[in-house]
């Protein structure tokens, strides 16, 4: 079985048998954490998907790793701001597009580049496949020049074609109500392109009947498309 809890906004703590998953915390009550091994994932710098406090739940209670994606940077001044020690600091990877880091035996992480900072994440651990997209998503702004959302697209497409075909049991994929209908755009192509068993709407700034007007406008995504109605939500998935 998977276990997830829906933290807030982008976060999300995915608990498999052996091994927990814990995406883009910066709010959000954490429930308490199993005793086994736990990656902590940040897809980018922007405050609301990385906060520097990940950094404490290197406790000592636990095998704790951080994949952190490109622009979160370990200088001397940001470990010392963060309090970051040197065992913590020795338990990250920071990651780019097309890399793939193997943390744990029997994890493998593949890093997506994304259209806006940092990083998306693909993680194969215990016969399961998650992905996180961070902001991985096809960003079209009406009233933005035409030329921008152009390369949006063409962006989006490009960076989202290692998931073509794809097995993947769970995604938790951007579907902003900021962007109005073409909001719909980034999970509509993603469901699309890869075989997604489970979908888990994210990034809906607190707007989460935003998921009823993406399945008003596209009900063959009913049977995939798992509502997230409140911070704290727990699932659970065979």
């Amino acid at each position: 079985m998977m276990h997830v809890t829906f933290l807030d906004h982008s976060g999300f703590l995915v608990e498999l048998p052996g091994l927990t998953l814990l995406f883009d915390w910066w709010k959000g009550e954490l429930p308490p954490l199993p005793a086994g091994p736990l990656l902590v994932f940040a897809s980018h710098r922007h405050p609301d998907h990385f906060d520097p406090r990940i950094f404490a739940l290197d406790d000592g209670q636990r095998d704790v790793r951080f994949l952190l994606g490109k622009g979160i940077r370990l200088t001397d001044r940001n470990r010392e701001t963060w309090g970051l020690s040197e065992k913590a600091a020795a338990d990250c990877r920071v990651l780019s597009g097309g890399e793939s880091a193997f943390p744990l035996p029997g994890v493998t992480v593949e890093a997506l580049p994304s259209t806006d900072e940092g990083v998306a994440f693909l993680v194969t651990a215990e016969g399961r496949t998650v992905f996180h997209a961070g902001d991985l998503n096809w960003w079209h702004w009406e009233g933005e020049d035409p030329g921008w959302n152009r390369n949006m697209e063409v962006d989006f497409r490009r960076y989202a074609e290692p998931l073509r075909g794809r097995k993947i049991d769970l995604a938790m994929l951007p579907l902003d109500p900021r962007l109005g209908e073409d909001g719909f755009r980034g999970p509509r192509y993603f469901l699309e392109l890869a075989d997604i068993r489970r979908f888990l709407p994210m990034h809906q700034w607190g707007d989460f009947s935003f998921t009823e007007k993406f399945l008003t406008a596209y009900p063959q995504f009913s049977g995939r498309t798992v509502p997230v109605e409140r911070c704290g939500q727990q699932f659970v998935f065979p």
